[in-house]
């Protein structure tokens, strides 16, 4: 086996990876979700969309590092990357939307500590409280 088919070859798997990703997931996520419809156990929505998300995510990943090692090992001319970088700022601004579905933050913010709820401050006897009636 020579270069470009091995290169070939491995990007086609990154590729089957990054399409097996989302189907399974999608099923999983899915069979899961009727699950807890079924039986009732709390939200289904929210979960299911994150899941089902997270999913996609992983597999756009995979898809772009197929089309990366595709693109860069096999035909590196001026108009295979200018495809290349239409095609990854594409899944980038998906990658990032779907992010920003998933955890309701920008990939690059970071996570804000949960805030624990202070005691409201003792207020002090007004003079309405003192004064008899």
């Amino acid at each position: 086996m020579d270069f470009h088919a091995t290169i070939e070859l491995i990007g086609t798997i990154i590729d089957i990876a990054g399409v097996a990703v989302i189907v399974v997931g999608a099923i999983i996520t899915t069979l899961i979700a009727l699950n807890a419809l079924l039986r009732r156990r709390g939200p289904v929505y929210v979960p299911f969309r994150r899941s089902l998300g997270r999913s996609i995510l992983l597999g756009l990943e995979l898809l772009v590092a197929a089309d990366i090692i595709k693109t860069v090992a096999l035909t590196p001319t001026m108009e295979s990357v200018a495809v290349l970088g239409g095609i990854v700022l594409i899944r980038t601004f998906l990658s990032f939307s779907l992010e920003l579905e998933i955890s309701g933050r920008w990939p690059w913010q970071t996570k804000t500590p949960p805030q624990t709820p202070k005691p409201a401050p003792a207020l002090a006897p007004t003079a309405e409280v003192l004064a008899p009636e």
